[in-house]
């Protein structure tokens, strides 16, 4: 126990929130969120991440086919479980694939961002509608299939939601991402596992994703001191550099590798010139990036985006590992699988580890 105990607060454990009415559901790292079982109905709180104390939206889960309770408190109601939904994120279309909860999307928003072939083909045979941009959905198409929620990151002094707001459907705001710690991010896996009726199954999946990460963890501590690492390159004159409590800087440091930043306090990224990126991270061991093209990316083709990078340390000795997102599944799996993740920055970093898996998401970058 006094083990088990140790290992969870080296990777970002902490124990379970109180509530005296009604019963709270059980979070070990989601911080933004607050689940409450009550007589008839669960109350689902998301904290505005923005803004410290004050909450960004409650919704009223009620169950679909039972007696709608007499007396509510203030909340978006949701009958459950959902069976249409009208989902704006690749990421979250992913996770509903993969819980066998595909057919219950009936629009989605950005298409050209979901490479989900399931997602895909159903657009294409006119089973989900394409409503267009997610910043400007056409709402009449969104009305047209008649969901019973709509999914969607919220967004810092957004301005609101324009027209959604005025169509009497509730908007769940999905703002997982802004979570403090990879774990905390992929539990929120439980609450869309309530909206869909797919309660048990993301407990067990996220049961599995937990144990999984923190085995990583303790095989990256046996295995010592990693190499250091840069991660990602320029866009236009800077580069955006993760911060050292980013959930990338924390997986970065659950694998053991030595991040130039890992002293830095922001959970965002930090905007540098390359003068300064190659100042301070410029001898990293190891360089990895993500990009999108349509083919893999060699030496020449990166020499060719910037004049610089043949100053790096790992460019000259050829330790840069790319991930291309156009061939892989980056943004669709790591953020409710980062033990996935997890498992490709362990593998680069402690070359040569015993009980190492295939990248599944970065690859070594190779000559022209």
């Amino acid at each position: 126990m006094i083990s088990l105990a140790v290992l969870l607060t080296s990777c970002g454990g902490q124990t379970a929130r109180q509530q005296g009415d009604g019963d709270t559901v059980a979070l070990k790292y989601a911080t933004l969120l607050n689940i409450v079982r009550h007589d008839g109905y669960n109350t689902v709180e998301i904290r505005n991440p923005w803004k410290e104390g004050r909450v960004l939206h409650t919704y009223l889960l009620v169950p679909r086919n039972a007696k709608m309770p007499s007396v509510l408190p203030h909340g978006n109601i949701i009958r459950t479980p959902v069976s249409r939904a009208a989902v704006f994120t690749t990421v979250h279309c992913s996770l509903l694939t993969e819980l066998g909860r595909g057919d219950n999307i009936v629009a989605v928003a950005d298409l050209k961002y979901i490479k989900i072939p399931y997602i895909q083909d159903r657009v294409r045979r006119g089973r989900i509608a394409d409503c267009g941009g997610g910043l400007s959905p056409v709402v009449e198409k969104i009305m047209d299939v008649t969901p019973d929620i709509i999914m969607l990151s919220p967004f810092e002094n957004s301005g609101g939601y324009g027209k959604l707001e005025d169509i009497d459907i509730p908007l769940v705001e999905c703002a997982e991402y802004m979570e403090s710690s990879p774990l905390a991010r992929a539990e929120w896996m439980k609450f869309y596992g309530m909206l869909f009726g797919e309660e048990r199954q993301t407990d067990s999946l996220f049961a599995v994703v937990d144990s999984s990460y923190h085995a990583l963890c303790q095989q990256a501590r046996k295995a010592g001191k990693g190499r250091s690492v840069l991660v990602d390159k320029m866009v236009g004159s800077v580069w955006y550099v993760p911060g050292g409590q980013s959930t990338i800087g924390q997986m970065i440091k659950d694998a053991g590798g030595c991040y130039p930043w890992a002293s830095d306090e922001h959970s965002g990224s930090l905007s540098l010139p390359f003068e300064n990126v190659l100042e301070q991270g410029g001898e990293s061991d190891v360089w990895m990036f993500r990009y999108s093209s349509d083919r893999d990316i060699d030496y020449r083709t990166l020499l060719s985006e910037h004049h610089g990078y043949d100053q790096l340390n790992a460019y000259h000795h050829r330790e840069v590992y790319g991930c291309n997102v156009e061939q892989s599944l980056f943004y669709e799996q790591t953020p409710f699988r980062p033990d996935w993740l997890l498992s490709d920055f362990i593998s680069i970093l402690h070359p040569g580890i015993a009980g190492s898996y295939p990248l599944r998401y970065f690859q070594k970058v190779h000559e022209e």
